[in-house]
């Protein structure tokens, strides 16, 4: 069966100022979506799940519905605030998103096979679909193996000013072991570094596994979600900013030895679009893809 890939489109960017999921980045007008609906659909996928809000769902379906013609099918999905678990109470004045893992568990009902799990506004490049996709082929019929891509460090710095990224640790056998979030870093002396808790700066390696919010499971991740959303809730739901992410539930399930996680390296280099400024640099950087062949000009004519 071939894996299906779930795209986390539910979060308007704030900080950018608009939806910027439906901004056109690609000279035939194409999203970052597009692109890695592109890459997923030549890597075996075959069909995508769309994590939406229903304020937008409607101009959402009507670009995407048809899009992609054969090339993949399509579903779409609402997460809302109110889709909690019977009996569990949270505070009603809430207006914030549960957060990544809370909309992983809306696809629930139209997701049977195993998943990927992306990001709507970040370019995750062509081999880290390709790594996934044979990992998720693999594990058909499998449980309790997941996977997350790991980009080297060097790949997904910015050239803007410092980020915030979760590096990750890996055991000898490659499966994941923590992902500590550091914050600041940035290019000093020609290596990357983390501004550390006392104010100075700690190397990194250029090559440390680095997540991107790109996973990989099998349909009982959907059971384990559940059962650690209800007790983040009991711990967490009065607090109107909590946010129940999928690192979160990572953490409980490695630490708990109820599933593994294998680090997939990637040569892929990633960016995305977090500020308004950001976008010219991405769609230069599409515009050199398309130059060199990765992508055609236009992702979808005769498909």
């Amino acid at each position: 069966m071939n894996p299906t890939l779930l795209v986390l489109a539910a979060g308007m960017g704030s900080r950018y100022g608009g939806l910027k999921q439906m901004d056109a980045v690609g000279p035939g007008g194409e999203t970052i979506m597009d692109y890695s609906i592109f890459d997923a659909a030549r890597a075996g996928f075959g069909k995508v799940v769309f994590v939406i809000r229903k304020d937008f769902e409607q101009v959402f379906r009507d670009v995407f519905s048809n899009r992609f013609g054969s090339a993949i099918a399509v579903d779409f999905v609402l997460q809302s605030i109110d889709k909690t678990p019977q009996g569990y109470a949270y505070n009603p004045e809430r207006t914030k998103p549960w957060g990544t893992n809370h909309a992983v568990m809306m696809g629930a009902d139209a997701i049977r096979e195993p998943f990927a799990v992306i990001n709507a506004d970040d370019f995750y490049g062509k081999e880290s679909f390709e790594v996934l996709a044979n990992f998720l082929k693999e594990v058909d019929g499998k449980k309790n193996l997941y996977a997350m891509v790991g980009y080297r460090l060097c790949n997904t710095l910015s050239e803007s000013g410092a980020v915030s990224r979760g590096i990750c640790e890996k055991s000898s056998d490659g499966l994941l072991v923590s992902v500590v979030e550091r914050t600041h870093i940035e290019r000093l002396g020609g290596k990357p570094a983390y501004k550390d808790e006392k104010g100075g700066f700690a190397t990194l390696d250029d090559n440390a596994p680095t997540s991107m919010n790109m996973w990989g499971f099998t349909p009982e991740y959907f059971q384990h979600s559940e059962a650690y959303f209800k007790e983040f809730l009991t711990e967490n739901g009065q607090n109107i900013k909590s946010e129940f992410f999928i690192p979160y539930v990572i953490d409980k399930l490695i630490k708990n030895s109820e599933a593994k996680v294998k680090v997939l390296d990637t040569p892929s280099r990633w960016f995305g679009v977090t500020y308004a400024e950001d976008k010219p640099t991405v769609i230069m950087k599409i515009n050199e893809l398309v130059h060199k062949g990765v992508y055609p000009k236009n992702l979808w004519k005769n498909r």
